[in-house]
């Protein structure tokens, strides 16, 4: 009686043993392919439940299409924007490249925005909306209020109207979130609907706006921008990404007009 008791004990630890071992190597080929997901993740593509939705993307990983210089369509090709490696690559540090921001050659009233981007150490950018493209402004920041990217260690970090995803130099952030490091990617989403705008970074909303308010016209008054006619005035025009003398990457880049 003793005897099958212990085989029956020792039956049972042998199958416990091979559960565990079982389940273990099921945990482990679910983390692998997770890891191997992401490593192997396609970028600049479209989902086709996004295409159905009606989304297109504004960089397809391989040209410029799309896309030309602020003022100075011509000179794109010798500009400082090329695709490097699948990103949308900023090569400030190249003197020779023609400076200048990137401008869609679309203009966008109503519409979600969704990008990845990341800024090298200590980088300072910013995804301009609602630019007017026109000699009669000499830059987009004229009229385009601005998504600021910034770098954690660059020395703008502290400066509530200079946040990482906040609306620059008109309101701090509403939500306190911080950018990922440099070789690190964010995730921006930007949303326009009918004037009002709400600005998002790593998940989480930093910015709101109605840029057809009172409060809003308000507050440019007080701002920096308060002698510029043009900014902040239009709900329609050209998204830009700025060349502002720090390299930057952008990626999934794509847009839903709604």
């Amino acid at each position: 009686m003793i005897r099958s008791s212990f085989f029956i004990a020792l039956i049972l630890l042998t199958l416990l043993g091979l559960s565990c071992k079982t389940e273990k190597k099921e945990k482990f080929q679910i983390l692998r392919s997770r890891e191997l997901a992401i490593k192997n993740k396609v970028h600049n593509q479209l989902l086709d439940v996004e295409k159905e939705q009606g989304w297109r993307l504004l960089f397809d990983g391989e040209t410029l299409d799309g896309w030309h210089l602020y003022n100075n369509a011509d000179s794109t090709g010798f500009s400082a924007w090329e695709v490097r490696e699948g990103t949308l690559f900023c090569n400030a540090k190249d003197e020779t490249k023609i400076f200048g921001d990137l401008v869609t050659n679309s203009e966008f009233e109503d519409y979600e925005l969704v990008f990845e981007w990341q800024m090298a150490l200590r980088g300072n950018g910013g995804v301009f909306i609602n630019v007017q493209e026109s000699v009669e402004y000499v830059a987009t920041h004229r009229t385009g209020p601005e998504y600021q990217l910034l770098e954690p260690l660059h020395m703008d970090n502290d400066i509530p109207l200079k946040r990482p995803g906040c609306l620059w130099g008109i309101s701090p952030q509403l939500n306190q979130v911080e950018a990922k490091p440099a070789g690190q990617w964010n995730k921006a989403r930007i949303v326009q609907k009918e004037g009002k705008i709400e600005f998002y970074l790593n998940g989480k909303l930093t910015a709101k706006e109605d840029f057809t308010s009172k409060g809003w016209r308000n507050k440019i008054a007080s701002s920096g921008f308060k002698n510029m006619p043009g900014f902040g005035t239009a709900t329609r025009g050209r998204i830009a990404l700025q060349n502002w003398y720090f390299e930057a990457s952008f990626r999934n880049m794509k847009i839903l007009e709604l």
